[in-house]
């Protein structure tokens, strides 16, 4: 080697940090920006909670338990509009994530959800089921979310649940048709 490229390697290798206010500030302000744009998402979810605020109470399951014909354990993703898959529904704890226990009765579908509220879906409230692959920021695989539509109020809630065994999502399709067809046809002939 040369004695210039000894004395280069030699060398400082990078420029000393002399301006330390201007960093701080720079780390202050990505902070405080940061703070800013999460307050905002807050804030958002409680509108939206408010728009949303004449959503009845969610129905809790009856006192006495029948006969579970199934059950379910996995993630609950969400509920929205139905029908409308980004049209988030957060009022009364509906838009809150968490693990779900789902049993399948003759009266309906009982959601545990530790954490979180817990709610029933009656039977004569079923509109229905299907596999979906996305629901309010979640996307999945095709058939990879097991979706309850359901009738609470004047709305009808597309819920999304995620088993954890997928395997699972079309005998729940299946049960909840023939369920929801059970109780509209016993309507019709009233």
């Amino acid at each position: 080697m040369t004695p210039a490229l000894i004395n280069l390697a030699a060398g400082e290798k990078s420029q000393a940090v002399t301006d330390w206010a201007a960093r701080a500030g720079w780390v202050v302000g990505l902070l405080l920006f940061i703070a800013l744009v999460y307050w905002l998402m807050r804030e958002g979810w409680k509108w939206r909670g408010t728009l949303q605020g004449d959503l009845p109470e969610l129905p809790t399951a009856p006192e006495t338990p029948a006969e579970p014909r199934l059950t379910m354990t996995g993630r609950y993703h969400g509920s929205t509009t139905a029908g409308q898959w980004l049209d988030r529904i957060v009022a009364r704890g509906l838009g809150t994530r968490s693990r779900a226990e789902l049993t399948l009765t003759d009266r309906g579908v009982t959601v545990v959800r530790p954490g979180a509220q817990d709610f029933f879906i009656p039977a004569d409230r079923l509109r229905g089921a299907r596999l979906d692959k996305g629901i309010a920021g979640k996307v999945l695989t095709e058939g990879g979310l097991l979706v309850i539509t359901w009738a609470h109020g004047d709305r009808e809630i597309d819920s999304g649940f995620r088993s954890d065994t997928a395997a699972e999502h079309p005998a729940w399709v299946e049960a909840l048709t023939q369920l929801h067809h059970m109780n509209h046809n016993t309507e019709g002939a009233r």
